[in-house]
């Protein structure tokens, strides 16, 4: 299949100037490695691959693209926010790549918490946050035309499918839906910043509580030790934790992996 290459130059010209570099590469192992690793990369350092190698999901879980076929970036930043609240910034994320599909023409694109993007149960869109001395990098790896015989490979657990954009019949310019994912990330951000992270008081809660598929729904939750239990997903919390009632009882979980079993009666 021929695909067309991001071009830097016009996603760099759809940028606001609070963007400080963006680079696009052909390959690389992980953005998100890269920029962690770079003692150079400030706020709102943008880093996109045509693929990737040794590109990574949650719980070190493995994930790969066909050259050109996804956006794969990573975002650096320096929040100014309390390190407390800096759970909200893979939430956050969601909510700029669902409201970017949105404006795109897939209307149906949902929140898993804490860190999918889903189709009416199929994932569309991954991310990652990972933090390094006072900088947060934001990956994410979302499928724009893969087919349903290249995503065989990227699916990460038996339960959870995955799709991509062309397969729910919208057609994209991965260059302009970048642009639009990135503003409307900056955007995000900067509410979030200049509230202290309150998410509640610039309408980040709000808005993930509205894309959020988790909430209300019965899910399973595996812990890193393999633990599970299964409970109520009731709220998020001020810090970005999801507030699960188990037993009568809720509790806070801050990471996890969570499956969703079945909808709220």
């Amino acid at each position: 299949m021929e695909r067309a290459p991001l071009d830097p130059s016009r996603l760099t010209a759809g940028l606001e100037a609070r963007w400080s570099r963006v680079t696009v590469v052909d390959e690389t192992g992980s953005t998100n490695a890269d920029l962690l690793a770079d003692p150079t990369a400030t706020d709102r350092v943008v880093l996109a691959a045509e693929f990737q190698t040794a590109g990574r999901g949650r719980l070190d879980r493995g994930w790969t693209s066909p050259p050109r076929a996804g956006l794969i970036f990573s975002v650096a930043l320096r929040p100014a926010a309390p390190l407390g609240r800096w759970g909200w910034l893979p939430l956050l994320a969601g909510v700029a790549v669902v409201t970017a599909v949105t404006r795109a023409g897939l209307t149906t694109a949902r929140l898993k918490w804490p860190n999918d993007v889903l189709v009416e149960g199929r994932k569309l869109a991954g991310i990652l946050a990972q933090v390094r001395d006072g900088l947060v990098v934001v990956g994410c790896g979302l499928n724009v035309t893969t087919t349903a015989e290249e995503l065989l490979p990227l699916v990460e657990a038996p339960a959870l499918p995955a799709t991509s954009l062309g397969l729910e019949g919208v057609e994209v310019d991965r260059t302009a839906l970048l642009a639009d994912v990135l503003t409307e990330l900056d955007a995000q951000v900067a509410r979030w910043d200049d509230v202290g992270g309150d998410a509640a008081a610039c309408g980040l809660a709000a808005a993930y509580d509205t894309m959020c598929s988790t909430l209300g729904r019965t899910v399973t939750l595996t812990e890193h030790d393999g633990s599970t239990c299964a409970g109520q997903a009731v709220g998020i919390d001020p810090d970005g934790h999801l507030l699960l009632q188990v037993d009568g009882a809720v509790r806070t979980v801050a990471a996890g992996d969570v499956r969703h079993t079945r909808p709220l009666a």
